[in-house]
């Protein structure tokens, strides 16, 4: 009954998708058609601009020499010939307002949201699972605008879709950093490249809805030209709530998540590309529910903290090589990245990873070969003998960015 259950929710998905793709496509066949047939337009009576975007990968991936999946880290970690994600965004925007509906499909999709499973309520049916963003927004001038409801977060060089990275598979700093939020979010452009964000967001990665009545705040300032950029972000904000009467004895809360990164990238050449992420994530002891009530709980702040560079050579205008080099660390035991320590709770990992990328239009071919070194023996080889200190994984992935279609759409006289 339960596996019919699962097929029939499944299907119901697969429907869903079905259908939203025939409303887009009547949609812009509507729209061609109406360009067609109707007088000139001019852009004087602009009303606003719909679009669709998105993407879709595929990979393969092998470690080697030992049982693991992959290295510690988020997406590019199922063996095998495996899928990624497709993309869909559908954006809406006029003058001043507009919304930006972005769907995942596929298990590096489900990895992204893996929090909006927790809207799990008969009304949701876990359809909160495939949406990476979905937010409104106003502009109230050029330099001030006001966005509400969930988008990925500001925090990090390496993003969700593969589109903008370089490399396929992903950095312990991103992997265990924030992916998305849900929240009140103001940019501002400060002039002569400066910029800034501040934000009043659900805990971290808990973006359908907020189960423990405790906000998290963020904030940007960043600067701009036409080489290079850097921005530094904050958030901090207790991420689980605090205990209530009605939890079990033992139940522990954990303090206030205070996270400091660092980003930044120039253009040396114009062939050579240096970006950096340097970041540091700790979180305070909370509360414990006792027999005899709810006490402060006593321990050191834990986290991590590591710095990630990023090199990139663009060979030809079709073919470019990069190289990332990332020194990860866990202090107090920790946030389970690396997932062995020693007796005082430390571990460190390094992590190097040579890629390629070779482009044809949308069409981008990703192979790589990737080295995770750690102080502990966390990863189990094939054959018999102790535990290793050091994986290597090779992966050849390919991404394909769909054509972007838009309309726009005008006042009739």
């Amino acid at each position: 009954m339960l596996q019919k259950k699962q097929i029939m929710k499944t299907t119901s998905i697969t429907y869903q998708v079905f259908v939203l793709f025939l409303l887009f496509q009547a949609v812009f066949l509507s729209a061609q058609n109406e360009t067609t047939f109707n007088e000139p337009k001019y852009e004087s009576n602009l009303v606003g601009e719909l679009s669709l975007s998105g993407s879709a990968d595929v990979y393969f991936h092998n470690a080697i020499g030992t049982i693991e999946d992959a290295p510690h880290t988020s997406f590019a970690n199922l063996p095998g010939f495996s899928l990624g994600m497709i993309n869909l965004i559908l954006s809406y925007k006029s003058n001043k307002t507009g919304i930006v509906a972005d769907m995942v499909y596929g298990p590096r999709g489900e990895d992204a949201v893996f929090k909006a499973s927790h809207f799990n309520k008969s009304a949701g049916n876990g359809s909160a699972r495939i949406v990476n963003q979905l937010y409104v927004y106003y502009k109230f001038s050029d330099d001030f605008t006001l966005n509400l409801g969930q988008f990925n977060t500001f925090l990090g060089y390496e993003v969700i879709s593969p589109i903008p990275n370089f490399h396929y598979s992903t950095s312990y700093l991103f992997s265990y950093g924030p992916f998305s939020h849900t929240g009140l979010r103001a940019d501002f452009t400060l002039g002569s490249g400066w910029l800034a964000k501040v934000a009043v967001m659900n805990p971290t990665d808990f973006t359908a809805y907020n189960p423990f009545e405790t906000y998290t705040l963020g904030a940007q300032i960043g600067f701009e030209k036409d080489d290079g950029s850097i921005y530094l972000n904050v958030t901090t904000g207790d991420q689980d709530g605090r205990i209530k009467k009605t939890d079990s004895i033992n139940s522990i809360s954990t303090g206030k998540t205070l996270q400091v990164d660092l980003t930044a990238g120039i253009d040396l050449s114009k062939k050579y590309y240096l970006g950096v992420n340097a970041s540091y994530q700790g979180i305070q002891s909370g509360e414990v529910s006792t027999p005899d009530g709810i006490t402060n709980y006593t321990s050191d702040t834990y986290g991590f903290y590591g710095v990630v560079v990023y090199h990139k050579y663009a060979v030809s205008e079709t073919l470019a090589v990069g190289l990332r080099a990332e020194l990860f660390n866990e202090f107090e035991g920790g946030v389970g990245a690396i997932g062995g320590y020693n007796e005082e709770g430390d571990s460190n990992i390094t992590e190097i990873t040579l890629s390629a990328n070779y482009t044809d239009g949308g069409f981008r071919v990703i192979p790589e070969i990737r080295m995770d070194s750690g102080s502990e023996r966390t990863f189990t080889r094939s054959s018999n003998g102790p535990a290793l200190n050091t994986m290597m994984s090779f992966n050849i992935a390919v991404v394909y960015t769909i054509p972007s279609i838009s309309y726009k759409i005008h006042a009739k006289n």
